[in-house]
């Protein structure tokens, strides 16, 4: 059994939803879907094989659905399921709390690594 598998299934999920890619690609999915390329680039610096391991893992979880069309060439569309939707408006919540508050953490690490040196 892997580590991940032992691990209980609400902290598996959480991992998956708040990892560096899968919050990435939740809250680019908010306002729409995209194909690939276009939610690569949105999302900017990630590799084809990590955002695909990803969207796999959140299609798997319920929250990104995944339409193939059988055209030429395919053409495949991400977004997001209800469920998905719901767990993208809470992490852009904490992604916006983030910006806001980024002032008061810096002076906090400022102030912690004041009395380190």
């Amino acid at each position: 059994m892997s580590e991940s598998e032992a691990m209980c299934p609400e902290r598996l999920l959480l991992e998956h939803i708040t990892s560096r890619w899968g919050t990435l690609a939740l809250i680019a999915l908010l306002d729409r879907g995209h194909r690939f390329g276009e939610l690569r680039r949105e999302i900017g610096s990630v590799s084809e094989k990590m955002l695909a391991q990803t969207l796999r893992t959140l299609e798997r979880d319920g929250l990104v659905h995944r339409d193939a069309r059988p055209v030429i060439p395919p053409r495949v569309d991400y977004s997001l399921t209800d469920l998905g939707r719901e767990a993208a408006e809470q992490v852009r919540e904490l992604a916006r709390w983030t910006e806001r508050r980024m002032a008061a953490v810096e002076r906090a690490r400022g102030a912690y690594d004041a009395t380190r040196t």
